[in-house]
């Protein structure tokens, strides 16, 4: 494959062009209530083509790899056409690698017989509970071999086994409606979804308890926020802010993301990293060949860094982060994150919790929405804190606010580090869902707007 990519490459004439091929093998199933709604196995193979005139880039995606060079030529000539502004790359060294991917237990191994049992006795699990209406089960594995050459000289072989699932139940009584989800996943095989019987119980009792919780009282509180909802944050609220391809477009953004600019104390730290094993963001080198590295966004309260692309760095004056990332071949890779994440410090959970006076616990996630610096996130369930203690469970609530005045009001971040992988990917340019994590310890806000009753 290396050979073939790279005496393509070695005909053309263009300023900068880049072949990626992949071949993908996934098997999907997935369970609504006690009916099958999907199960199967597919295989796809497929490329896309970059190439860059002075003025823009032009892309081509195909699946007939026979053909290339006569797609590639046609990505050269639409790019010198193109007579926008100039576009520049940030330099970056050739990289020459192949990445073999890791799985204990190789899912292509295991019959989809056996695969339909084992969700077939987390989907009973779900349905178990007297009051329980309906559930939702999704698993998947997915392998993929990546092969990307450039014009510059890289060639990268990358291998990824990626695995998950994903769990909700539902709950009714009379018009009360409650749900609650468990998910594993990400970069390995299937070890990562057996034995799990344990999170298929947890959702069913959660999803159950919460038709007895109350509504809350709207108004502001002091918030402890658990790791679910904490990776949450970190990503949806800030991580977007931080994707320099809607960065440096946004004038307004540009100003308000200005890097020195404090946005809490000394103790926060948020961190994009996707080179932490097994996570769903993991990868070593992102779909420009730039190698992956570990990046503050915020470090001591302070905004230090972005997230970039090599055409993003180059436009900043900035260097590439390696986060230049597409969901398949069929589209161009654009900045996004990987793992995004809130550093853990030294703080307890129970001793956050003594310490305050009224307040609210909130956990898990079931869905929100940002806009520039504004959030509303729902958490799955809460508890009211009475005296330093968790007291009634409610439920139906939202959180809400502004992300930078969220950020400084931050008093204590707790020592339990936790990162998820959750089966819904992110979602961004039309292109979801892309693999991922989030997550980070307890962290505790003062005066939240908690929206209820």
């Amino acid at each position: 494959m290396k050979s073939y990519l790279q005496s393509a490459l070695n005909e053309v004439k263009s300023e900068y062009a880049e072949i990626r091929y992949e071949e993908t093998r996934i098997t999907y199933i997935h369970f609504v209530g006690r009916e099958l709604e999907s199960i199967g196995t597919s295989v796809e193979r497929g490329g896309g083509i970059r190439s860059k005139g002075r003025g823009g880039w032009s892309f081509i995606s195909f699946n007939d790899l026979d053909n290339l060079p006569t797609y590639l030529q046609k990505a050269v000539r639409q790019s010198s056409l193109l007579k926008g502004s100039l576009v520049k790359l940030a330099p970056v060294s050739p990289q020459i690698d192949i990445v073999t991917g890791e799985a204990k237990k190789d899912p292509r191994k295991i019959d989809l017989e056996e695969k339909y049992e084992l969700c077939r006795s987390y989907n009973e699990i779900l349905l178990s509970a007297p009051e329980i209406q309906s559930s939702d089960l999704r698993y998947a594995d997915i392998h993929t071999v990546k092969y990307f050459a450039t014009s510059e000289g890289t060639y990268i072989q990358q291998e990824r086994f990626y695995t998950l699932l994903g769990m909700t139940a539902i709950a009714r009584r009379g018009d009360n409606i409650q749900l609650a989800h468990e998910g594993v996943g990400g970069v390995g095989g299937y070890e990562l979804v057996e034995n799990q019987e344990e999170k298929a119980e947890k959702a069913t009792k959660r999803a159950s308890d919460l038709l007895d919780a109350e509504p809350v009282k709207g108004g502001k509180y002091t918030v402890i926020v658990d790791p679910k909802l904490a990776g949450v944050f970190a990503h949806e609220a800030f991580g977007h802010l931080s994707e320099a391809d809607y960065l440096y477009e946004n004038e307004r953004l540009r100003q308000i993301m200005k890097l020195g600019r404090r946005f809490g104390s000394e103790i926060l730290n948020i961190v994009d990293n996707p080179l932490i094993p097994g996570e769903g963001g993991f990868y070593l080198y992102d779909d420009e060949g730039v190698p992956a590295r570990k990046t503050y966004l915020v470090k001591e309260g302070k905004l230090v860094g972005r997230l970039h692309s090599r055409e993003t760095a180059a436009a900043m004056g900035e260097k590439p982060t390696g986060n230049a990332r597409a969901i398949s071949y069929e589209y161009p890779p654009i900045v996004r994150m990987s793992n995004t994440y809130i550093e853990a410090k030294d703080k307890d959970k129970d001793e956050m919790i003594s310490e305050v006076k009224e307040g609210i616990y909130v956990s898990g996630f079931r869905g929100g929405q940002t806009s520039l610096e504004m959030f509303t996130f729902a958490p799955e369930e809460g508890y009211i804190i009475k005296n330093g203690k968790l007291t009634k469970k409610i439920r139906d609530l939202n959180l809400t606010g502004n992300i930078f005045t969220t950020l400084s009001h931050i008093d204590a971040i707790g020592n339990d580090l936790v990162l998820f992988t959750g089966p819904g990917g992110c979602g961004k340019g039309g292109q979801s869902p892309l693999p991922v994590s989030t997550g980070g310890p307890h962290i505790r806000v003062r005066e939240l707007v908690v929206g209820g009753r």
